[in-house]
């Protein structure tokens, strides 16, 4: 899958004029990529475009026209791009009372680890979580972790030939469990191999 560059990234004059429709476009993307696990817990996979968009707003937010700055933008994005071999996502827990979400932090301590994914006929894969940096410390976890699921070549051959993908949770505080994502998704994910 293609990394961000300075050659796909717009200057900010010409993001202001695309940005409605480019957003649009994205928007329609991510929903081939948004996995709900249970009410609380939300996979978000990314792929080139998703990073593209992110970085976009960002330096758009930022005001960021430096070449040096965009490039330190980019290397940031590109690690959440998939590689050909792995699935990426932003895993987010998301509660909207405060402290309903406060108690659950504190519950769901580890839960970045337990959740997988899963091909068809093989054994599911664990996430790796958070590779750039720890989220959760004694006493809670972080709302948003971002994880790797490292696919074998069987995998991957079997996904690209449409074996069914679930993904779950095994936390003792949350369990979740999803034997076949719907046919969007898993189509979507499975373009991120090769």
């Amino acid at each position: 899958m293609e990394k961000l560059s300075r050659e796909n990234v717009v200057p900010l004059e010409q993001y202001a004029v695309m940005r409605a429709e480019f957003k649009k476009e994205v928007l329609a993307h991510k929903k081939n990529r948004r996995l709900p696990l249970g009410e609380h817990a939300t996979l978000y996979f990314e792929d080139t475009l998703t990073m593209r968009y992110q970085a976009q707003e960002i330096l758009r937010i930022e005001k960021v026209f430096e070449p040096d700055q965009i490039a330190e933008e980019l290397e940031a994005y590109n690690p959440l791009i998939p590689d050909g071999s792995n699935w990426k996502a932003t895993f987010m827990l998301e509660y909207e009372d405060i402290d309903e979400r406060k108690a659950a932090l504190e519950k769901l301590i580890g839960i970045e680890d337990r959740v997988w994914v899963k091909v068809s006929g093989f054994d599911p894969v664990y996430a790796i979580a958070d590779e750039d940096m720890d989220r959760e410390t004694e006493e809670k976890t972080s709302a948003v972790h971002f994880l790797r699921f490292e696919l074998d070549a069987e995998m991957i051959k079997a996904a690209q030939n449409g074996a069914e993908i679930g993904a779950g949770i095994d936390h003792p505080e949350y369990r979740q469990k999803i034997d076949n994502l719907p046919v969007n998704i898993r189509d979507s994910l499975a373009q991120d191999l090769s």
